[in-house]
């Protein structure tokens, strides 16, 4: 068995666990979550979802007065004094809310309105998984050559067509024509993610490299599953009205079948019809997302990694 070992090249670091910031980041994480995840069963209006998120907002508040006033914080928000790096985050949390929406909805238009096995729900976004690892290595090259703000609108051009032509999917959406949309979305937001994360870290000094690698993936984290559940809100709300509006249209006109066998069947439909639609309006607000990302590229500009006797000289500064 071959053993391979990697040497550290870092100065090794005392770190302390903060409990007291433990516990707040959990609570105020945590409550944030719940409460948009379960407004679309519970509703807006319960206890339980506007309690939990209000509960969570004040723990997280505390949780960021918190980190500004320890020596040692776990999330180190004085980095966003950086503009380009504050930025970058906006624009990082706009578009998960926006990638994370394509990959819960895709599936489930596929597998639960058109009934196609989750195998092939698999097969049609495996070409886009692919796209992503492929231009990981090719991102990294034009972002050298061109910087992020062209890469990013680029890509967001792309990520808002695609998102735009989701929202007008229909029953009669061909497998491969659902394939390569989902798959150039993927390719416009493989152009995004990583121009856009390290132009914002090339403007920290390099001692603060970390803090703003560990905000981004906190952020990214966050940003997709709390946008994941308030889309998801937003299409089961949808759904529900538009199924409501189908049913009282079809009461108006007379065609609702009285016989068992034809009403179940009708109301199946009907429920289609009206996840269907709830699906295409969760794309068009994720297209209004995706714009509001692009509008924010065009304010980025291009930044240089500052060199190791900058990082010095400031170091020594503070």
């Amino acid at each position: 068995m071959l053993l391979i070992k990697l040497k550290n090249i870092t100065p090794n670091k005392e770190v302390r666990l903060n409990v007291p910031s433990l516990i707040l980041s959990s609570i105020g994480f945590g409550g944030i979550l719940y409460g948009f995840s379960t407004a679309g069963d519970k509703g807006w209006d319960a206890v339980e979802v506007y309690g939990t998120i209000l509960v969570g907002a004040i723990a997280l508040t505390a949780f960021v007065i918190r980190q500004l006033r320890v020596d040692e914080p776990m999330l180190e928000f004085r980095i966003y004094r950086h503009p380009m790096f504050a930025l970058a985050s906006v624009i990082s949390v706009v578009l998960s809310m926006a990638m994370f929406s394509g990959m819960i909805l895709t599936p489930l238009y596929v597998q639960t309105i058109r009934g196609i096995s989750p195998f092939e729900s698999g097969l049609l976004m495996l070409p886009g998984a692919i796209v992503m690892g492929i231009m990981s290595p090719i991102t990294g090259r034009l972002f050298d050559k061109f910087g992020a703000r062209i890469l990013a609108i680029i890509g967001l051009t792309i990520t808002v067509i695609t998102t735009y032509q989701l929202s007008k999917i229909t029953f009669d959406t061909g497998y491969y024509t659902l394939m390569v949309i989902y798959t150039v979305r993927m390719l416009g937001i493989s152009m995004v993610m990583m121009p856009v994360m390290t132009n914002g870290l090339n403007q920290l000094p390099m001692h603060e490299n970390p803090h703003g690698t560990a905000m981004n993936s906190t952020l990214q984290q966050i940003s997709g599953a709390i946008g994941s559940a308030l889309l998801l809100t937003v299409m089961d709300k949808r759904t529900e009205s538009a199924g409501e509006e189908l049913y009282k249209e079809a009461m108006g006109s007379g065609n609702v079948p009285q016989s068992p066998d034809a009403l179940a069947q009708f109301k199946m439909e009907l429920g289609s019809q009206a996840m269907l639609d709830g699906i295409q309006f969760t794309f068009f607000i994720s297209t209004l997302i995706a714009i509001v990302a692009l509008i924010l590229a065009f304010f980025i500009k291009r930044v240089t990694p500052p060199k190791s006797t900058e990082v010095t000289v400031e170091t020594v500064e503070e």
